[in-house]
C-alpha cells in the first residue's frame, strides 16, 4: 500500500505563517500605495489653483491625447459597432423585430463599447507613455532638475497630463459613439435583412438623455484614472532603463484593473438611475 504523506504541525503552522506574511505584506503594499497616491492627488489639487504656470503644457497634452488619438478611436469604434451588429445579427431568430438590432448596437456602444474600449486602448498609447516619459525623466534626474531650479514637477508634470486627460477622453468618447453606431448601421444592412430605417428606429428606441451623459461621465472618470496612474507609477520608477520598462508595464496593468474597476461600480449607477 502506498503511504500517504501528511503535514507535521511545524509544516502545517509554517504554511500558516507564510499566508499570514504574504496577507501582511499585500495589504502593507495597498496601504503604501493609498497613502501615496492621496498625497499626490493633494498636491496635483492645489497647485491646479496656478494656470499661468502650466497652460501651455496643458494645450500640448491635450492636442497630443486628443488629435494624436483619433486614428486609434476611429479604427476601434468601427471594428466594435460592425462586430456588435454582426453578433446581434446571428442571433436573431424572427422572435423578436428586427429593429432591435438597432436598440442593441445603442446600447452596447453608448453604454459600454464606447468609453471603455476607448479607455482600454488609450491605456497602452497615454498611459503606458506617460509612465515611460516621467519614469525616464526620474531616472536621468531631469525631475531632480526641476527641483533644483525651484520648480514644481507636479504642477509642470501631472496637473497637465492629468486635466488633459480628464477634458479629451469625453469628446474621443463622443466620436468614438458615434464612429461605432454608424460602423453598425453598415454592418447591419449589408449582412442582415434590415432597412436603415428600421435601425434607426432601434437606436432612437433605445436612446435617451442619461445613456448619453452615462457614457461622458464614464470617460471623464477613465481619463482621470488613466493619466494618474500613469503619473503616479512614472514618477516612482527606479532602476535605469529596466526600471522604465517595468514602470511602463506596470501603468498598463495598474491602468486596465482600475478601469474595469470603474467600468464595475458605475454599472450600478446606470442600473439606479438609467
Amino acid at each position: 500500500m502506498p503511504e500517504t504523506a501528511t503535514q507535521t504541525p511545524q509544516e502545517s503552522s509554517n504554511i500558516l505563517v507564510n499566508l499570514v506574511t504574504a496577507v501582511g505584506t499585500g495589504v502593507a503594499t495597498v496601504l503604501y500605495h493609498a497613502a501615496g497616491s492621496a498625497r499626490l492627488a493633494g498636491h496635483m489639487v492645489i497647485s491646479s489653483a496656478r494656470p499661468r504656470r502650466y497652460w501651455k503644457a496643458l494645450l500640448a497634452q491635450m492636442y497630443d491625447m486628443g488629435i494624436g488619438s483619433i486614428p486609434v478611436v476611429v479604427l476601434v469604434a468601427a471594428l466594435s459597432g460592425a462586430v456588435t451588429s454582426q453578433q446581434s445579427g446571428y442571433q436573431f431568430t424572427g422572435a423578436v423585430p428586427i429593429w432591435v438590432v438597432g436598440s442593441v448596437v445603442a446600447a452596447s456602444v453608448l453604454t459600454e463599447l464606447g468609453p471603455l474600449v476607448t479607455a482600454l486602448v488609450l491605456v497602452g498609447r497615454i498611459g503606458a507613455r506617460i509612465g515611460a516619459e516621467l519614469g525616464t525623466m526620474v531616472v536621468t534626474e531631469q525631475v531632480d532638475a526641476l527641483r533644483a531650479v525651484g520648480r514644481d514637477p507636479v504642477e509642470q508634470l501631472v496637473v497637465p497630463r492629468v486635466l488633459a486627460g480628464t477634458l479629451m477622453l469625453p469628446p474621443l468618447v463622443v466620436l468614438a459613439d458615434f464612429i461605432g453606431i454608424g460602423a453598425g448601421w453598415l454592418g447591419a444592412i449589408l449582412t442582415l435583412p434590415i432597412t436603415s430605417a428600421e435601425f434607426v428606429y432601434g437606436v432612437r428606441t433605445y436612446f435617451h438623455d442619461f445613456a448619453l451623459w452615462f457614457g461622458l461621465i464614464k470617460a471623464a472618470i477613465f481619463g482621470t484614472t488613466i493619466t494618474f496612474i500613469g503619473c503616479y507609477v512614472g514618477l516612482r520608477a527606479s532602476g535605469g532603463a529596466e526600471g522604465v520598462g517595468r514602470t511602463t508595464t506596470s501603468v498598463v496593468v495598474a491602468g486596465t484593473v482600475a478601469i474595469m474597476f470603474w467600468d464595475a461600480v458605475l454599472a450600478r449607477l446606470l442600473k439606479a438611475f438609467g
